[in-house]
């Protein structure tokens, strides 16, 4: 499974990347999109909408299931991945790149700390 290490990571296989400043983008894991197989629809959020921790933020439909998918941080949608309407397979095939999820500015940034670095996250894949 491909982690890259200037990443962020939750218990739940979503990433953060810090973007500038209290910005993140957010996505699911390689290890995730190969447990959900082909990803045939991703719902996003609406931009400008607020979003606590552990909230669903996003929901993902595949051949095998239906997953919500979880903030890592409480803050804003600023942005979202729009494309993913009209081609929910870029989560399959660049989880970490095209197939983003939504762009959020973090309101305490001190919730990036709880994240899992990309030696805890192999861990945790590994188990």
């Amino acid at each position: 499974m491909n982690v890259p290490e200037d990443l962020r990571y939750t218990k739940d296989h979503e990433w953060v990347r810090v973007v500038d400043g209290p910005l993140v983008r957010i996505g699911i894991t390689d290890y995730a999109q190969d447990a959900l197989g082909d990803v045939v629809f991703v719902q996003v959020p609406e931009s400008g909408s607020s979003i606590d921790l552990g909230a669903t933020v996003s929901e993902v439909e595949s051949t095998k299931s239906v997953s919500e998918i979880y903030a890592p941080v409480s803050g804003q949608v600023v942005e979202v991945n729009a494309e993913l309407g009209d081609a929910p397979e870029r989560l399959n095939e660049d989880p970490y790149g095209e197939g983003w999820i939504c762009v959020i500015q973090v309101s305490d940034p001190g919730q990036l700390d709880g994240l899992l670095d990309d030696a805890g996250y192999r861990s945790l894949i590994e188990e």
